[in-house]
């Protein structure tokens, strides 16, 4: 007994000595970490030191001649465009000072909080620099006006380059330096947010950093509060106000072609810019593409214009884009935990990849015109963006008596002032996403939407659904038309798959059943949005099991929905059925064998409805049947219902494409088996070898996956009325058809490795549709005569 007493005491010795090992190892990848993101703000204050001695260069010489008979500037505005930037430069000059020493003779004990607490506190230099900021620039537009030689100083200020750069001075504007301390102090905060990160709470810089960031977190709401409203107005004529409303990056179809714009809507007029690619260092700025006064603006063109022609890019060209952008994400996240140079030229090929995601993707037309009828059209991703747009101009066209005629010049200063006045400030790619911003979630989210209330009017009515992925919202489930009430209870279930999604939108139409009747805005049919609405997908609250129940409010009616979430871990698991009988969780064999049959009577049934009467259904097996119908119908099958002919008659068809699909999913091992998947997958490139794969499948599997190959080839050969193209399949029921039990997976169990469950579009998911397109793309399979006789001739199928 002593022996195993000891023996249990060393194996727990062992273990602690382990844990031990692996958190001294965390420790120090943390304060690696630590060093590495204080080198990163050394770096960056290099880099702003150069800027402001940049700007205080000019200085004293233009004080010098001041005093003289022949002054560049007077000394009042050189104090005004100069203001508080010689004291900013010592506050930098002395943090810098402090701070290069102490990481050039890092330790892990080494303390950098008293600099960055000192740093905080004297902030008030900035808050007199932001309330001057305006004035400083405007200054400085005039005397460039007033002043040749000013115009010419002001245009090509030299910032010194890093020590390792070819190029040893880059020309900046005087306005792109004098943006560079506001720049400066809304980043502050997350300089010390991503420090502390990596700063132990045990660690006696922690608590002066955590009072550092409160500090400046203060500082910066105090400042965004008191702007806010002053930036985003503007002076023009006759002391009138023009003021900024919204602007978005949109799509614009110009001849044919999809151009990235910036659209600004005005008080007075609607202006549409492109983003000027930025060089040697200059801030942003935007080249005006055209305007129109809201007074002149219409969304119904001439009688003789033509119907808009979007030139729509295929699913399966989208879907490509989306594999190649889950990958380089995979690749830059592996990446991260080393940090090699590689880093870079991924991000540059993501940044390209989803450049063309964004112009790509958007396929909803909103079109305005101006008074001599010259049209202009942009194309949208979400109905919802669309209403709103149209809702905002309309509103405004009411409140706008006088028409806005810009000349040259004033055309230009408007669209410089786009710079300053825009809310939305970065194309929505991931290269400008914060570190610490939240990825969103990925997996199902289950919606019932229950009823509506507050109607006026009986109406004909439903709902749609939007979720937001690869950054932009696209309409993802639709429920049916409740006739002629106020008080609609649609009591519809559908599954939606979120791909780092982080708001749910839903819109209310009127049906409208008179074909006649078109709105002439962008052709299209005249349902009309009666209310729309949208809420955040919280992660804390939608992480418990349970279902949450919520209302939107929407121009006086609302809608209540429930709302349960399965992340992507949960949502792949395949687990065998607790119940000896029925069909959903049970071998294929055992069903096979119970039925005494070669294809299971379910996938025999939902086929032969489908081809029945869903041949012609757009997006057939890609658009969500109502779950409280899929669940019946599967209720249906595993008790042997007999009258379930006639209720799969009487279901929408959807249901039925959504019970085969669920029926395949629940399967306890895929229908190529977890013995022969690892091999399937890694052989896509092997004809011979994919095909011996398949052959050596277990007759059940083999006669069931090719009798449902045939009619997938058949719904594709009306791919032009349904929209489902033989990739677009392959999309659906890949992962449905190969994805491995999850003891044979190659997808990470822990959510926190750094290829995360967070890409359904993974490495994995690719290789399955890989597999499947490539059977859906054989015109035959070549079987023996034998087996193919049997299969498809056999009159027990």
């Amino acid at each position: 007994m002593n022996d195993i007493h000891c023996c249990r005491l060393f194996a727990s010795l062992l273990h602690v000595r382990v844990f031990l090992l692996q958190t001294e190892c965390d420790l120090e990848k943390g304060l690696e970490m630590r060093k590495w993101v204080l080198s990163g703000i050394l770096a960056t204050e290099e880099t702003y030191l150069s800027h402001l001695e940049a700007l205080l260069l000019p200085m004293k010489p233009l004080k010098a001649a001041a005093t003289t008979s022949q002054p560049v500037l007077t000394l009042a505005q050189i104090e005004t465009i100069f203001f508080k930037v010689p004291e900013l430069y010592e506050i930098h000059r002395e943090f810098y000072d402090g701070l290069f020493p102490r990481v050039q003779q890092w330790g892990h004990h080494q303390r950098v909080g008293d600099l960055f607490q000192k740093l905080a506190s004297q902030l008030g230099v900035y808050r007199a620099f932001v309330d001057n900021y305006e004035l400083a620039v405007e200054t400085a537009e005039k005397c460039c006006q007033a002043n040749t030689q000013f115009a010419e100083i002001s245009e090509n200020l030299k910032v010194r380059s890093p020590k390792d750069s070819k190029d040893q001075t880059a020309k900046n504007s005087l306005e792109a330096l004098l943006y560079k301390p506001v720049d400066r102090v809304t980043r502050s905060t997350l300089v010390l947010h991503d420090l502390l990160k990596h700063t132990p709470t045990s660690h006696p810089d922690h608590p002066l950093l955590q009072d550092a960031l409160r500090i400046s977190q203060n500082f910066l709401s105090s400042i965004n509060e008191e702007t806010t409203p002053r930036r985003q107005s503007m002076t023009v004529k006759k002391g009138e106000s023009r003021q900024l409303l919204r602007d978005s990056f949109m799509v614009e179809l110009v001849e044919g072609a999809r151009k990235l714009r910036h659209v600004f809507l005005f008080t007075d007029l609607l202006l549409c810019a492109k983003l000027k690619k930025q060089i040697g260092g200059k801030n942003q700025q935007y080249d005006s593409k055209w305007y129109i006064p809201l007074t002149e603006l219409t969304f119904q063109g001439p009688e003789e214009t033509e119907p808009l022609t979007i030139p729509q890019v295929p699913d399966e060209e989208l879907d490509a884009i989306k594999v190649k952008i889950s990958h380089l994400r995979c690749e830059i996240q592996r990446e991260k935990v080393v940090w090699t140079n590689v880093i870079d030229r991924l991000r540059k090929k993501l940044t390209e990849q989803e450049s063309l995601l964004l112009l790509t993707s958007p396929s909803l037309p909103i079109r305005v015109y101006n008074k001599s009828g010259k049209g202009y059209s942009f194309l949208i991703s979400s109905d919802y963006e669309r209403a709103e747009w149209r809702e905002l101009m309309k509103e405004q066209q009411k409140k706008c008596l006088k028409t806005s005629s810009l000349t040259s010049v004033e055309l230009q200063m408007l669209t410089n002032s786009c710079v300053k006045l825009q809310t939305v400030h970065h194309i929505p790619l991931s290269i400008n996403k914060e570190e610490d911003e939240s990825p969103g979630l990925h997996g199902f989210l289950n919606v019932i939407v229950h009823s509506a209330s507050g109607l006026k009017q009986s109406l004909n009515l439903y709902c749609t659904l939007e979720v937001d992925s690869f950054g932009f919202f696209s309409s993802k489930a639709k429920t049916r038309v409740y006739r002629y009430t106020t008080e609609p209870k649609w009591n519809e279930e559908f599954e939606i798959e979120l791909e780092g999604s982080q708001t749910l939108r839903l819109l209310c139409y009127e049906k409208c059943y008179n074909k006649t009747r078109q709105n002439k805005e962008d052709g299209e049919s005249a349902d009309r949005i009666m209310g729309k609405g949208q809420i955040p997908l919280d992660p804390p609250t939608l992480q418990g099991k349970d279902w949450q129940r919520t209302v939107i409010p929407m121009n006086g009616i609302e809608v209540k929905l429930s709302m349960k979430f399965t992340s992507r871990e949960f949502s792949l698991k395949r687990m065998p059925s607790r119940k000896p009988m029925g069909v959903f969780g049970i071998k294929i064999s055992a069903v096979t064998k119970r039925e005494r049959s070669k294809v299971p009577y379910i996938v025999r049934q939902c086929l032969e409805e489908i081809e029945r009467r869903g041949m012609e259904e757009v997006g057939i097996y890609r658009v969500s049947g109502v779950a409280t119908d899929i669940q019946a119908l599967k209720t249906a099958f595993d008790t042997n219902h007999k009258d379930v002919s006639v209720m799969m008659s009487e279901m929408d068809v959807n249901a039925i494409a959504g019970t085969l699909k669920l029926y395949f999913r629940e399967l306890p091992e895929p229908l190529f088996t977890d013995d022969l998947y690892p091999t399937l997958s890694d052989s896509v490139a092997k004809e011979s070898c994919m095909l011996n794969l398949l052959l050596s499948l277990p007759e059940p599997n083999l006669v069931t996956f090719l009798f449902l190959l045939d009619h997938l080839k058949r719904v594709a050969e009306k791919e032009g009325i349904n929209k489902m193209s033989l990739h677009n399949l392959a999309t659906v029921f890949g992962p449905t058809l190969l994805r491995p039990s999850e003891k044979d997976s190659k997808i990470p169990t822990n959510p926190t490795q750094p290829i995360s469950m967070g890409d359904s579009w993974s490495l994995e998911v690719m290789a399955q549709v890989q597999v499947l397109l490539y059977f859906l793309q054989l015109e035959t399979i070549p079987t023996p005569d034998s087996k193919r006789q049997s299969i498809l001739f056999s009159t027990e199928v």
